[in-house]
This record gives C-alpha cells, sequence and structure tokens, in this order.
C-alpha cells in the first residue's frame, strides 16, 4: 500500500519555523493501530489523517502516543494541503472531528480556523508541575489544559521544565500553557506535554482556544495577535466571538512523498 504524505510548517510563513504537522490522505479509514504507528514514524507533535466525504472531511490527529480531541495546527496544515496542494476551489473547508465541526476559512495563503472557546476557571496546581517549574505562575487555571499566567515575557522566555518532576503526572490529552502578557504582541504563550516525546510543542492551535477568551476579558479587546515563544516560534492572529473563537495564520509546504506500508 503507498499512501501520500505531506509535511507543513504551520502558523508561519517561512519554513523551518512554526511548527511541522504531517498530512496523510486516506480513501479509508486503516486501523488505528496503524495510524499510531505511522505517527510514531513521523516523529512529529501531530500527523493528521482525513478522508474527503461529499461535502466535508473527516479529520483525525495522532501525536505519537495518542490520538488528540484537538488540534489546531494540523487542521491549518491539513486546510494548506487540500486548498494550496490538491487544488480545492472552496473557500471554507469544513471538517468532521472529535471535537464537532470545524471550519477553514481560505483566503490566498491565509487560512482561519473556527474552534470552539474553553474558558479556563481557576485551578490548584498540581505539585508535581509546581515542583518542575522554574519560576511560579502568578494565577492558575484550568480547561483542557493548565493554563499558568505569568508577571511579563521575559518570564516566559526563561521558565525551565524539569522532567524529573514534570512526567509524574498524566494529564490525557492536555498539557500545561504558560502565558503572560506580550511586549509586541497582545500576549505570548508556551506549551508543555508530561510523558510527551515531544516536551515543547512549537505552536499550540488548541491552546488559543482558551487563551483568546482568557486575554480577550484581561485586556478588554476581542481582536488579539499571539505568539508561542518555542525556539521555532509562532504567529496567531486571534478572535473571541464568545462560544467560539478564529485563530488565524500561514502555512508552508516543506515536504512531499510517500508512505509505504506493505
Amino acid at each position: 500500500m503507498k499512501l501520500k504524505i505531506y509535511q507543513v510548517d504551520a502558523f508561519t510563513d517561512r519554513i523551518f519555523s512554526g511548527n511541522p504537522a504531517c498530512v496523510v490522505p486516506l480513501e479509508e479509514w486503516l486501523p488505528t493501530e496503524v495510524l499510531l504507528n505511522i505517527a510514531k514514524e513521523n516523529a512529529v507533535a501531530e500527523t493528521a489523517f482525513f478522508i474527503k466525504e461529499k461535502d466535508y472531511y473527516h479529520l483525525r490527529w495522532f501525536t505519537p502516543e495518542v490520538e488528540m480531541d484537538l488540534c489546531g495546527h494540523a487542521t491549518l496544515a491539513s486546510a494548506h494541503v487540500i486548498a494550496s496542494l490538491l487544488k480545492e476551489t472552496a473557500s471554507e473547508i469544513i471538517f468532521e472531528t472529535l471535537s464537532g465541526k470545524l471550519s477553514v476559512q481560505v483566503n490566498a495563503e491565509r487560512y482561519t480556523l473556527n474552534f470552539p472557546s474553553r474558558k479556563p476557571i481557576p485551578s490548584e496546581l498540581p505539585k508535581e508541575i509546581k515542583k518542575a517549574l522554574s519560576i511560579q505562575p502568578q494565577k492558575v487555571y484550568k480547561d483542557r489544559d493548565f493554563m499558568l499566567v505569568y508577571k511579563n515575557e521575559a518570564e516566559i522566555k526563561n521558565l525551565k521544565i524539569d522532567r524529573t518532576y514534570f512526567d509524574k503526572i498524566n494529564l490525557g490529552t492536555g498539557g500545561v500553557i504558560v502565558t503572560a502578557k506580550g511586549s509586541a504582541s497582545d500576549f505570548v504563550s508556551r506549551f508543555f506535554t508530561p510523558q510527551a516525546s515531544i516536551l515543547e510543542d512549537p505552536v499550540t492551535g488548541s491552546a488559543h482556544c482558551t487563551l483568546i477568551p482568557y486575554w480577550s476579558e484581561q485586556l478588554q479587546k476581542t481582536t488579539l495577535s499571539a505568539l508561542q515563544l518555542s525556539e521555532r516560534k509562532g504567529i496567531l492572529n486571534c478572535e473571541d466571538l464568545g462560544e467560539r473563537v478564529l485563530i488565524s495564520g500561514n502555512a508552508r509546504t516543506y515536504l512531499i512523498g510517500d508512505i509505504f506500508i506493505k
């Protein structure tokens, strides 16, 4: 069996930055174990698989360890493959996923994800996470992910994670967002996943489902600019719509190839 594979850098306008995702179009679903093994072999944060239906695409996301309920950068990468490489002409791409129906608006080389809002609530910080942090946060919130709010951008840049403690906690498909008000953007963030082969996710679209409603309320504005401060960095333009959020960014194709499964 031969499958087409695309690797796309998402939330960036140049390769070697943003968040790399692999995208594999399918004619029919393969066993979940096979999909997970492909994701492991790809060794990027997320691999997306989709099947085209009549007027939408059935989309699934896998890390090298688990199937995810929501992923932003691999959704953007999938939309890029469909629109820019497979040459589908629709201005809106509809995906059916574990998180329900998601849409992506296509405007030239820019993609706007319409995702559910996940407003966080105040929470307590588990001791394993607290011990793992080189700098302690000012506030702690929780939705799917823990969201830790810091004093300034410098603390986000300088934060270090001790995996000796961090990997003792299992958050399922969740992770830990750290965030602060930005100096050149409205807010900045980083994202870490315990027990994952890739500790720090370069750019995390789904985390912005939580970040956007929080910073929209804090800054009293609905349109926001965001910067994820990983080594590769990512640029996101965001809008708070209440029950939904819009997350926009660019993408660049890095690789087109074939997978051979005997």
